[in-house]
């Protein structure tokens, strides 16, 4: 199951959930600074995280929210909008491709089997090398602990759930929707987050042209 915590933001009147992506966790939104409040996934399971997230709004009086999306956290925005559509002020979507290709995620599973670390340095290297500054707060807070602490299994289900989701355009139809996207992105090419603002003409698309796969930092 999903759990959840709050965190409030002095002079904030409105909370965004935060969806970290593949092999991350809530921690990657350290660096954040926005005027919300943000609820923050401490325990993630992607398959009911839907229903949890409701529980967690009830426990902490929350009427609706904004949904902030990375990644693999963009599947999991559009899934709420799917089941609570009338919860949700707005949904910004970050670093976000409307399908991570089943037999992609099958190949990565066989390299995680024979190698997790490694493969995982890659992946991290390979999110985040085009900002210095970023990937040096990157090695000296998060790395070594996500090198150790995603485990096999847990890697190889988020890969399982990313096999059997996309982002369905008609789920966003009239909705308030924000892509934010790094123009250097190396894991979701920016053309195909842009292919999804076309199917939808009320969206704003942010690109950031020195940015890659984590452009919040």
């Amino acid at each position: 199951m999903s759990k959840f915590k709050l965190v409030n933001t002095p002079g904030a009147k409105d909370t965004m959930l935060l969806i970290p992506g593949w092999a991350t966790d809530y921690r990657i939104f350290d660096t954040l600074n926005i005027n919300y409040n943000y609820l923050l996934p401490v325990e993630f399971s992607p398959s009911i995280f839907c229903e949890d997230l409701l529980a967690a709004m009830e426990a902490n009086g929350i009427k609706k929210i904004s949904v902030l999306g990375w990644s693999m956290g963009g599947f999991i925005a559009c899934d709420i909008l799917s089941k609570y559509r009338d919860r949700v002020n707005e949904v910004v979507f970050v670093g976000v491709r409307r399908r991570y290709e089943k037999a992609n995620n099958e190949k990565i599973k066989m390299l995680l089997i024979k190698d997790r670390k490694a493969f995982l340095y890659k992946f991290y290297n390979d999110c985040i090398s085009v900002d210095r500054e970023a990937y040096k707060w990157f090695r000296a807070h998060l790395l070594k602990d996500y090198l150790e602490s995603m485990k096999l299994d847990y890697l190889l289900g988020e890969l399982d759930y990313l096999s059997g989701h996309q982002i369905e355009p008609e789920y966003l139809e009239g909705v308030k929707v924000t892509f934010v996207h790094g123009r250097k992105d190396r894991i979701a090419p920016i053309e195909e987050a842009m292919v999804l603002k076309e199917a939808l003409p009320q969206a704003r698309f942010i690109s950031l042209e020195a940015a890659g796969h984590i452009p919040f930092f």
